[in-house]
């Protein structure tokens, strides 16, 4: 395994492989035995390409090969860093395929994050467009690859690429050296060990810089195969890529990796756009959309909601924090489909909502772990196991969960049990039938005089206030009660959000008075994680500095 990982004991891997979570493929292998049952099923749609599997699996192999040529071997590391397109597709698969382990940046990274990732990673390349969202990447990686000492190569999708770099859409349209039948002989030659480290996601935190989190192709194929088979993923499947595919969610969770693996379509929306992606669910017929909370909740509120056809559409996912039961109820009434919760995160342990769960659990859980093999409890702050029903920290172990950070040693000593439980980091609590309840991170509890305050609970309550749009509550500093509870709020369209009215609808909603938020700031936007989180921090560090100045005068 890649230095500075931590690979499952081997009693844990022989387990895996004797019950069948392992099949010791890679990720490519997996995805060539669909592509050969369906060689001609459209397999990718991106605005007017309609690329089925066979062309699919003829790209990569044709990069594979040019990277090869270009001098990329099997454990380099390259950041890659490409919006949704079918670039990213090809460039993802063809550095899996001969070995090379992606760093999966996204989007809205800046020179900070990459240099930190390519120094953390001892990458010797980096993939990116040369422009995207009216940001000029090109001159970023200019700017970078004079700081960086292994930088060797810089691709670059798209037009304007300076002769310094290399053009990913040229190499697309070259054809390679042992393109014709010996092409399969000679890539096998450098055939990645299932074992190894397929890919390195960051970690979704937002206090700090991201860690990498190893995941190997033995570990990924089950993610994705067992993601897809709980969600029911079949070869009528078309789901709708709008979130960064970078993510684990959308790459893996069951994500486009997944719907792939079952032998269904992708179809990538270029923008995040409301009439667009309504029109492509209309236009392809759209049966499944991974989605996040400020989406759904923009949907939710759109006028052009009743202009468009949604029949095709079975599922809307949520992942990446709880939806609310009011606006899943929402989602049931207004698109007609089931809303699905995905919990879970990028180190491993996913917890999926099943569409034969009954109304209660689909619309109030998380959700339950998608492997007879995940191994979860929840504990105090002890480490201790709690009973059934008490809220802990959730620690997770199994076929698809890692053993550790990526050169992360010390942290990992924190992070991981010495019998190799995840801590989590979210507080939840499970019931008799197997079913979590999410409720909050561990961190993101405010201590007022001693009584904690689940800052989650109190958000997801005004979320169901009809004039509020978006809220984050956060921690004040208080002189008398160390923390107080303040409501940052995204009123709806039109509205303006009283302080009493706001706390009359909370009380008559029987929340213990302590809970109660007090004082609410009015904004029209939220500082967002690359990732899509909002960035608590910057918001207590905002009201600290209110209160300082509203002290001094």
């Amino acid at each position: 395994m890649l230095e500075g990982c931590v690979p499952w004991p081997p009693e844990f891997a022989r387990l895996y492989v004797s019950k069948g979570y392992w099949e010791e493929k890679t990720l490519v292998e997996k995805l060539e035995e669909v592509a050969k049952e369906v060689p001609n099923k459209e397999a990718l749609v991106y605005k007017d390409q309609r690329i089925t599997y066979s062309q699919m699996i003829a790209n990569i192999n044709r990069l594979a090969l040019h990277f090869l040529k270009i001098g990329l071997k099997p454990r380099d590391r390259v950041v890659l860093q490409l919006p949704n397109c079918p670039q990213f597709v090809y460039t993802f698969f063809a550095l899996i395929k001969i070995g090379v382990i992606p760093v999966m940046a996204l989007p809205a990274h800046r020179h900070t994050e990459i240099t930190y990732f390519l120094r953390h990673s001892d990458a010797v390349g980096y993939i990116i467009p040369s422009e995207w969202r009216r940001f000029n990447y090109v001159k970023m990686a200019e700017e970078i690859a004079r700081e960086s000492v292994n930088l060797n190569f810089i691709f670059v999708t798209g037009s304007g690429v300076p002769g310094n770099m290399i053009s990913i859409d040229e190499l697309l349209s070259r054809p390679a050296d042992q393109e014709g039948h010996e092409l399969q002989d000679y890539l096998l030659k450098i055939r990645p060990d299932p074992y190894d480290v397929a890919l390195l996601h960051l970690s979704g935190g937002t206090t700090a810089l991201p860690k990498l989190i190893p995941r190997t192709h033995n570990d990924y194929v089950y993610n994705a195969k067992q993601s897809g088979a709980v969600a029911g993923l079949d070869e009528s499947t078309v789901l709708l890529a709008v979130l960064p595919m970078a993510h684990n969610y959308t790459l893996a969770s069951c994500g486009i990796i997944g719907t792939w693996f079952h032998k269904g379509k992708v179809v990538i929306s270029p923008d995040l756009d409301t009439d667009t992606v309504f029109s492509l669910v209309e236009q392809e017929k759209v049966t499944v959309i991974p989605a996040a909370v400020p989406l759904i909740v923009r949907w939710l509120n759109s006028k052009e909601i009743k202009h468009y056809d949604f029949t095709s559409l079975k599922v809307i996912q949520n992942g990446g924090m709880k939806l609310a039961p009011e606006l899943r109820k929402a989602v049931q009434e207004e698109f007609r489909c089931m809303p699905q919760e995905v919990y879970g995160n990028a180190e491993g342990l996913l917890n999926f909502v099943r569409p034969d769960d009954p109304e209660e659990m689909i619309l109030h859980s998380s959700g339950r772990p998608i492997s007879e093999a995940d191994e979860i409890k929840v504990c105090d702050d002890e480490g201790k196991p709690l009973p059934v029903g008490e809220i802990g920290e959730l620690y997770a172990r199994g076929p698809y969960t890692i053993r550790g950070y990526y050169r992360a040693p010390d942290h990992n000593k924190n992070a991981f049990t010495e019998d190799g439980f995840y801590k989590t980091g979210d507080l939840v609590r499970l019931n008799h039938q197997g079913y979590i309840f999410y409720e909050g991170r561990k961190k993101d509890v405010i201590n007022r005089g001693g009584e904690k305050i689940n800052a989650e609970e109190i958000e997801n309550l005004i979320l169901s206030f009809p004039k509020v749009k978006n809220v984050a509550v956060v921690a004040m500093p208080d002189p008398v009660y160390g923390e107080k509870a303040c409501a940052y709020i995204i009123p709806k369209e039109g509205e303006t959000v009283n302080f009493k009215e706001l706390i009359d609808f909370l009380i008559s909603k029987n929340v213990a008075k302590f809970k109660l938020p007090e004082r609410i700031e009015i904004v029209s936007e939220f500082p967002l994680s690359p990732a899509g989180k909002v960035l608590k921090r910057v918001l207590r560090e905002d009201i600290a500095k209110k209160l300082e100045l509203e002290r001094q005068k």
